[in-house]
């Protein structure tokens, strides 16, 4: 007899545990991703740019060549230095 009540009460419990997974879906997960959705639509200035064929205004090529040079050569020195303050927020007065 309570070998019977304990698998009543196992299958019982397996039964409510499986059934939960049957629950519908929340409210957060049925809207998932609009708000990406609506985020990249309001940073999209112009949806139909692609179809512009007009040439792009701005730094012609040499201009930019030099530019991307530069910021490539500032990477392979680095900056000096000397010129910096150092406070000494520690306090190592020397123990005086």
């Amino acid at each position: 007899m309570q070998a019977y009540k304990l698998m009543i009460t196992m299958s019982g419990t397996v039964l409510a545990v499986l059934l939960t997974g049957c629950s519908s879906t929340p409210y957060l997960d049925s809207h998932f991703g609009e708000s990406v959705d609506m985020i990249k639509a309001q940073q999209t200035i112009n949806p139909q740019a692609s179809q512009n064929m007009d040439p792009v205004a701005g730094i012609d090529g040499k201009a930019g060549q030099e530019a991307i040079g530069r910021y490539y050569d500032s990477f392979k020195t680095p900056p000096s230095t000397a010129n910096i303050l150092t406070i000494d927020v520690l306090g190592g007065g020397g123990g005086k």
